[in-house]
């Protein structure tokens, strides 16, 4: 395995003193690791240096072509003292999924995940203690040559930086209001929608923007094809506590594998709840709204973990789920997973990973 070569910082910044405005995605720590990929050589020189700008040519093939991939994982304090990681295999492994669709060459995720290790350790002062704060880790890689013209690139960079963090939505863990979008679509079968990557998300400004204006946190995408199947939110996958069961979208190659979702519907099964993944039409939810089916909607995340939903807006119509309240279930895996991974529950399926 590469060595990792270290500088730190002579110049550390003050860390926050208010842990309960820390906010999302604002604040970043003192260092960051790099390593390069050249065509011919592969991988190597992986560093953590201190935290600052990126020297980038403005030919730089990323800004032009979008070639570029992430990951957003955290690190947790808890209350034996220690830092663990969730379930940092799943994200690698999602990583070389990504980088496989945009002609990334793979990194190797078991020396990934040591990275992230390393660069956490060195920065473990910035891991906030406080109650529902933990520490953002975003992985990206992109494409840097400086050269106009479409095609994978022979010089990538490999970075790793850290986000002490609070809530991802202001609502905290009351539920949010979801704007289902008629009108634009974000990805489809046979395109990049479940990667993680730069495109998906400008792709979504628009209606982003639209929900926002309108009141909604959130948009709730429909198939790009026929408008009529649900595939998820902007920054969450979607769960509908339908009749005795819950249904989620199938993963079909527009919607992201979330590690979030994947543990939601192992922590369901496990205590018996019917889980079905499988194509939901936008008109058998809104029928189980009017016959009572529908119990509750919550969606799920590295960013808010879990987020109930408590209205959603179709058209000129505005749908409360469950009263506008938080449901059982949707609270019983929240308290289940921050539980696992703040380190107060035991951890039965070995998710977490000590730094």
């Amino acid at each position: 395995m590469l060595k990792i070569a270290v500088e730190r910082t002579t110049a550390p910044k003050p860390k926050p003193e208010d842990q309960t405005k820390l906010g999302f995605g604002g604040i970043f720590t003192d260092h960051m690791f790099l390593m390069d990929y050249n065509a011919g050589e592969g991988w190597h020189d992986p560093r953590i240096v201190p935290f600052g700008p990126l020297p980038l040519s403005p030919a730089a093939m990323c800004l032009h072509y979008g070639q570029e991939v992430f990951e957003g994982m955290k690190a947790y304090a808890c209350p034996d003292g220690s830092v663990r990681l969730f379930r940092p295999d799943e994200n690698m492994k999602r990583l070389n999924l990504s980088c496989d669709r945009l002609c990334i060459p793979p990194i190797d995720e078991a020396f990934a995940v040591e990275a992230v290790k390393e660069l956490v350790r060195l920065d473990a002062g910035w891991v906030p203690t406080a109650e529902g704060t933990s520490l953002y880790i975003r992985p990206f890689i992109f494409a840097a040559d400086a050269q106009l013209g479409v095609h994978p690139a022979k010089h990538l960079i490999f970075c790793i930086i850290l986000c002490p963090v609070g809530a991802y939505f202001p609502e905290g863990l009351n539920p949010v209001k979801i704007y289902v979008e008629q009108e634009y679509v974000r990805a489809v079968r046979g395109g990049m929608g479940y990667t993680k990557t730069a495109g998906n998300y400008a792709a979504s400004l628009k209606a982003q923007e639209k929900a926002n204006a309108a009141g909604y946190s959130q948009v709730l995408w429909l198939d790009g094809l026929e408008h009529k199947y649900i595939e998820e939110v902007g920054a969450m996958n979607v769960f509908f506590a339908l009749g005795d069961s819950v249904v989620t979208p199938a993963l079909q190659g527009s919607i992201l594998g979330g590690i979030t979702r994947k543990s939601c519907v192992a922590l369901l099964q496990s205590w018996g709840v019917p889980v079905e993944e499988r194509p939901l039409a936008l008109a058998e939810l809104l029928e189980g709204t009017r016959s009572g089916q529908l119990k509750e909607a919550f969606g799920s995340g590295t960013a808010a973990v879990i987020s109930p939903i408590g209205a959603l807006r179709c058209g000129e119509e505005n749908i409360a789920i469950n009263g506008g309240n938080i449901g059982a279930l949707s609270q019983r895996l929240y308290d289940a997973l921050t539980g696992i991974q703040w380190g107060r529950s035991p951890d039965p399926f070995g998710w977490t990973v000590a730094v």
